[in-house]
């Protein structure tokens, strides 16, 4: 893609998320997330009138006086974008291709948080961290990671979203509100998701295609499995076969429900030919 190519693709995807973020997101993100979090601030003498629950029985039994924990409301914020680069992500049977609306969802969230003046981050992962843009704010950083959305080239097909948890544990030390954007067709990441959760507000957006829960009945046919490449026969006729692949599509999905339920971890499911804002804006309502 040439320069002037993705100029304009950016430019398309900036006005119409904008717009969304400007007139109904932004409200609604900032009553969503805006001063959930309290930070310590100090340590004073108690005064009449303060909470009896505010008391540090640490320092008060040091002093042997009253003391009473002082917090002040986190003002700035930070959202970290992760989102999945890997081969499935290029499928798409409706108007539009998985990544294509996985774009769209990140810069409007983008755009919400830079009305509020917080700091947005990025993260690109297939089975490994691709790429790592660390949170700042501004429209021209917003630009920058739908860029990168755009036109990044992963090295690798295959996914792994415990590795992106992972990587994210190490880079942020301070609470982050964190979207992780993929169609999960992954396992294993229930352990490393859970202490993720523990310390950041997290919500996994599950994008998907309905020509993917069920193989139709389309005779003997070619197909490529998009993350590792390999090409294969799939009798499509067969009950079996059909009842087999339903049976794996489904799996992973319950493990996606499971895993973010059992790690108090919000999600969404958005298919591709659905409309992302109604689902973005009934998930931030019923925050």
């Amino acid at each position: 893609m040439d320069t002037k190519e993705l100029l304009k693709k950016v430019r398309k995807i900036e006005i119409k998320t904008r717009r969304l973020s400007d007139h109904i997101f932004g409200g609604e993100y900032h009553s969503t997330f805006k001063g959930r979090g309290m930070t310590f601030s100090e340590v004073r003498q108690y005064q009449f009138g303060d909470d009896v629950r505010s008391i540090d029985w640490n320092v008060t039994a040091r002093y042997n006086e009253p003391f009473v924990k002082v917090f002040e409301e986190e003002r700035e914020l930070t959202m970290m974008l992760m989102v999945d680069v890997s081969g499935s992500e290029l499928f798409g049977t409706q108007n539009q291709f998985k990544n294509e609306i996985i774009t769209e969802i990140a810069a409007t969230l983008a755009f919400s948080a830079t009305q509020n003046n917080d700091k947005i981050g990025l993260i690109l992962f297939s089975d490994q961290v691709e790429l790592f843009i660390p949170p700042k704010k501004g429209r021209s950083h917003v630009l920058r990671i739908i860029r990168e959305l755009i036109e990044f080239k992963p090295k690798s097909k295959l996914t792994d979203v415990s590795e992106a948890l992972r990587f994210l544990s190490n880079v942020m030390k301070k609470k982050a509100i964190v979207f992780m954007l993929s169609d999960f067709f992954a396992d294993n990441y229930q352990q490393t998701l859970k202490i993720v959760a523990r310390k950041h507000d997290v919500t996994g957006i599950r994008i998907y295609d309905k020509m993917e829960a069920e193989i139709p009945n389309l005779g003997v046919v070619q197909m490529q499995d998009a993350e590792t490449g390999e090409f294969m026969l799939v009798n499509t006729t067969s009950k079996k076969v059909r009842r087999q692949y339903g049976k794996f599509y489904h799996e992973k999905v319950n493990y996606y429900k499971d895993a973010f339920a059992k790690s108090g971890a919000g999600t969404i499911n958005c298919r591709v030919d659905e409309s992302y804002v109604k689902k973005l804006l009934g998930y931030f309502k019923h925050r």
